[in-house]
């Protein structure tokens, strides 16, 4: 791994937090890839919502094996602090994701986690340091091309988290039970061989308000980035992936790893871009199926 970038701040004089036993030993799923890594200057991801059913937890390995970067922010909701208050799910997977961040720290890469909503409770901790991973409530990344990018997880441009809280986790709940939904539809999608298709994705495109709070959404934090003074924005919160530009700024959201499992990353040159981590496995899966279909070379004696 490289130096860090010039503009990333370090972390000389921040308080750590010791990791616990079960958290420090190695990442057990942690063997390299039989491909090169997918080399990015930096990774934007979030909303993993580890500590529940609906988080793609192995998809999410694959893609963290898969990649080498510079700086990974972790961009809120990583930890599902809601629902495991409502009841105990943490199965190895979810482990396995931890370790394997922690590990990405310790050989080299700056990690910065700005915690959100669901795990509101890390709050109490920025400007900490844990496990080598940093704690910030936002932050300023600067491009390869000198533009300045407001981070931040979204949740503070959201009127229904902000006033409504009731309302937010009565929303969470039928959100919940359409993920279970979800999983169960894909379990037999992949019993008959085909790719996975999100359910809660399709519902929430076809519903008119959840449109229309979408586009509220990623105007409310434009307008509200432009007013920083910065050059653009990268948030989560919402789960839709998407790059918009709005007069001079650009908006980035890097989606989630429950529905749609995409990144946003930035290449050695400054270009942004949104990964589909879902299609790329498809690609994969498609290219092994065609390999093994092809019919081997024999020679003549």
């Amino acid at each position: 791994m490289r130096d860090r970038p010039a503009n990333t701040g370090g972390n000389r004089g921040r308080p750590r937090i010791p990791l616990p036993d079960w958290l420090s030993g190695d990442d057990p799923a942690g063997a390299p890839p039989a491909q090169p890594k997918l080399r990015f200057r930096t990774v934007f991801v979030s909303d993993f919502h580890l500590g529940t059913a609906g988080c793609n937890a192995v998809l999410l390995l694959d893609f963290l094996h898969a990649i080498e970067c510079d700086t990974l922010y972790l961009v809120g909701d990583i930890v599902d602090g809601w629902q495991i208050k409502k009841g105990w799910y943490w199965p190895q997977a979810h482990n396995d994701v931890v370790r394997c961040i922690l590990k990405m720290a310790t050989l080299g890469t700056r990690v910065v986690y700005l915690p959100g909503n669901h795990d509101e409770a890390f709050r109490d901790y920025v400007g900490l340091e844990f496990g080598g991973v940093e704690l910030l409530p936002e932050d300023i990344h600067v491009t390869a091309d000198g533009r300045r990018l407001l981070v931040v997880h979204g949740d503070a441009f959201d009127a229904v988290v902000l006033y409504a809280r009731w309302l937010a986790f009565l929303g969470d709940s039928a959100y919940t039970f359409l993920l279970k939904a979800n999983a169960v539809y894909n379990a037999v999608r992949r019993r008959l061989d085909l790719p996975y298709w999100s359910l809660s994705t399709y519902a929430k495109r076809k519903v008119k308000n959840a449109v229309q709070f979408i586009s509220r959404f990623e105007e409310t934090v434009a307008h509200a980035a432009a007013e920083r003074g910065v050059d653009g924005v990268v948030c989560g919160h919402i789960h839709t992936a998407e790059i918009r530009q709005f007069g001079d700024l650009t908006y980035y959201n890097d989606g989630d790893w429950v529905e749609s499992c995409t990144a946003l990353v930035e290449h050695e040159d400054g270009r942004m871009e949104v990964l589909d981590w879902h299609e790329h496995a498809r690609s994969a899966l498609s290219a092994r199926r065609a390999e093994a279909r092809r019919p081997a070379l024999t020679t003549s004696a």
